[in-house]
């Protein structure tokens, strides 16, 4: 089947330049399935409020498209529904923002329940800002009590109504699956043992050390968003320390705030964690830039001050050696790895060992205080040993 050609508009607003932006894009809309046949940059001191770029632009955009016989146009910037609707009906072409083409992507690639209604509680929210004067259809009325004429309800207000409403059985059947994993998580927390989650920008490599950290088979690729469903493992640091790491959805410049929203059950695994291990592509030009993105939805989902440790990765591709770098007072700070040769594994597991160690002395692990029902059996006990067993069923009777 013949790929879907797509043209690409990369815009630049104000002073803020991204290096990466048409190649992420170009990343972002191969994900997707589509294939990139063209790309056309502009540049706006702010957004023209009918095209976003104006009018000219979309002139010159649209016999660019049509000369390189493009079958949809994506711009890696989000755009409002009127301008969205204004520049398909000038170029007579569908046109893709940034906020529906990640969305798509997550579509497609969320494998479990969860992240399935994750995704779909993220479109309908999308959607649901883009009613209004979104679709002619939309403006058709309904006549009430089976009438044909007179008061009714238009379709764009049963539309937000059905909407309304199957947004609140996703939210409930996702508050119950949160319930599920905070449960798992307070069974691990009273066993002692140590979380870590995964945490970077998108392809970093944050799935294939998992795998080499945990042994596991989750599904790594040389793609965005190969990895949405969060996946935890026990992973082996030393003879002493066992922890269990969690490999969880990478980060991206512009994540739609509705997938934000709609992923805070499965990113409280990173909130909740002890440690994160930030993994970082070494060999990007722009990885100070991902890192600052990384560190404003960390800030977002209120994960900020969970500490942290940088994990460069992808060494193999620079000339970068393996390595520990520590904080003045000697915690580890960042370490250099290659998780597809395995270079630098044997220090990163060190680096989480001393983290671990300091962490168990910081937080010794104090008896917690025992519940009701426990409080009541020890009672009972005590009861028994001083009375015979008569004795004690009366007075069990009795009371």
């Amino acid at each position: 089947m013949k790929a879907t050609r797509a043209f690409l508009v990369c815009v630049v607003v104000g002073r803020v330049v991204y290096q990466d932006s048409a190649e992420e894009l170009a990343l972002l809309v191969k994900s997707d399935g589509l294939e990139p046949v063209g790309l056309l940059d502009a540049k706006r001191d702010k957004p023209d409020p009918a095209f976003f770029i104006g009018s000219g632009k979309v002139d010159e955009l649209g016999e660019l498209a049509h000369e390189l016989h493009a079958d949809v146009v994506v711009f890696d910037v989000p755009l409002s529904a009127a301008q969205q609707r204004n520049i398909e009906r000038a170029i007579e072409l569908p046109v893709l923002d940034r906020t529906q083409l990640i969305l798509d992507i997550f579509r497609a690639r969320a494998k479990s329940r969860e992240g399935r209604l994750q995704v779909e509680l993220a479109q309908l929210e999308h959607l649901s800002t883009r009613l209004v004067r979104g679709w002619t259809h939309l403006e058709r009325q309904r006549g009430g009590l089976g009438k044909t004429g007179g008061p009714g309800e238009k379709q764009i207000e049963l539309d937000r109504r059905m909407i309304g409403v199957r947004m609140k059985q996703l939210r409930d059947q996702l508050k119950r699956l949160a319930r599920q994993r905070d449960t798992q998580r307070r069974s691990r927390s009273r066993s002692d043992t140590l979380s870590v989650s995964l945490v970077g920008y998108t392809n970093a490599g944050k799935s294939t050390l998992f795998n080499r950290l945990t042994r596991a088979k989750s599904y790594a690729a040389d793609q965005l968003f190969a990895t949405l469903d969060t996946t935890a493992r026990r992973c082996w640091i030393s003879d002493e320390e066992t922890v269990v790491a969690s490999d969880t959805v990478g980060f991206i410049r512009g994540l739609p705030h509705q997938l934000v929203e709609a992923f805070k059950s499965t990113l409280d695994e990173t909130v909740h964690a002890d440690l994160l291990l930030h993994v970082v592509d070494a060999s990007s030009s722009v990885r100070e830039d991902q890192i600052s993105e990384v560190n404003a939805v960390l800030e977002e989902i209120k994960a900020d001050d969970v500490p942290a440790i940088l994990v460069y990765n992808k060494i193999d591709n620079t000339a970068l050696e393996p390595e520990i770098v520590r904080h003045p007072d000697g915690r580890p700070k960042a370490v250099f790895v290659s998780a597809l040769t395995g270079e630098g594994l044997d220090l990163l597991r060190q680096a989480i060992g001393e983290f671990a160690h300091q962490w168990r002395v910081d937080n010794p692990n104090e008896p917690r205080a025992p519940e009701p029902w426990e409080e009541e059996v020890a009672h009972d006990l005590v009861a028994l040993a001083d009375d015979n067993i008569e004795d004690f069923l009366v007075r069990k009777k009795k009371r």
